[in-house]
């Protein structure tokens, strides 16, 4: 029997050309997709903040056009994880981290830390992280090394109520298994074996869910489809949308 959690399920971006006529209907202007992609999802994933920060009034205008119960989660900019590495990134994280809150309040689901697949484990790095990261939120912490797939680091991280990001990443190089280290799952479907491209079976995101609900201290899962290049990201959000 599952378990009862809240699943949070939904795209990585909503605003994608190929997505007109598909899932959009033909005639409706750019400015009413995010509306539309509301009324379908309960969550989305915001990944253009990794290039730079995003606009106070549209966050605040994604607030009042979102249900009640919609949820967002944010990339970290890439100058805090890839540039500066956590180094002097206190002021851009306060800023951040503010400016989240300012726009979004209740809706801010999960703020999330991708790192660069260059870096490898250390302690001095877990540690960096661990000190960086603002309690209060939702941090999710995205590895693209799988040296830092080890228990030390699940419970390191759980220790400050950091969440442990679940991939399924092509390559083979990075473990794609669910890791619940806290009681919220986060989980990133990028697309394999084709980048942001390929479409998951059906058998692989009920595998997913078994292996989520199989553990009972699981309150909460987001999951994140990144494959939207093409319409895979909405075929598998919408179907696994229905099967939870």
């Amino acid at each position: 029997m599952k378990q009862k959690i809240n699943w949070q399920v939904g795209c990585a971006g909503f605003h994608y050309k190929e997505w007109k006529g598909i899932f959009y209907p033909e005639k409706m202007p750019q400015r009413l997709w995010f509306e539309y992609y509301c009324k379908h999802f309960s969550t989305l994933e915001v990944n253009n903040s990794f290039y730079q920060f995003p606009r106070l009034n549209t966050l605040q205008s994604w607030y009042s056009q979102s249900p009640d119960q919609f949820s967002f989660s944010f990339k970290v900019p890439r100058i805090i994880t890839h540039y500066k590495k956590f180094i002097d990134t206190e002021r851009l994280l306060e800023d951040f981290y503010s400016l989240l809150q300012a726009g979004l309040h209740n809706k801010l689901g999960a703020v999330l830390f991708q790192l660069p697949p260059q870096l490898r484990y250390s302690d001095e790095l877990l540690q960096r992280i661990i000190s960086s990261v603002h309690a209060g939120y939702q941090n999710v912490i995205e590895f693209r090394h799988p040296s830092w797939w080890t228990k030390e680091v699940y419970h390191e991280l759980a220790a400050h109520q950091i969440c442990f990001c679940g991939v399924s990443y092509p390559g083979g190089k990075i473990p794609d298994t669910v890791i619940a280290n806290i009681d919220t799952v986060y989980y990133r479907f990028h697309g394999v074996p084709v980048l942001y491209k390929s479409q998951y079976e059906n058998e692989i995101l009920q595998h997913l869910v078994e292996d989520i609900s199989n553990n009972k201290h699981v309150k909460k899962a987001f999951i994140y489809f990144n494959n939207t290049w093409g319409t895979a990201a909405l075929n598998n959000s919408s179907w696994l949308k229905q099967y939870t």
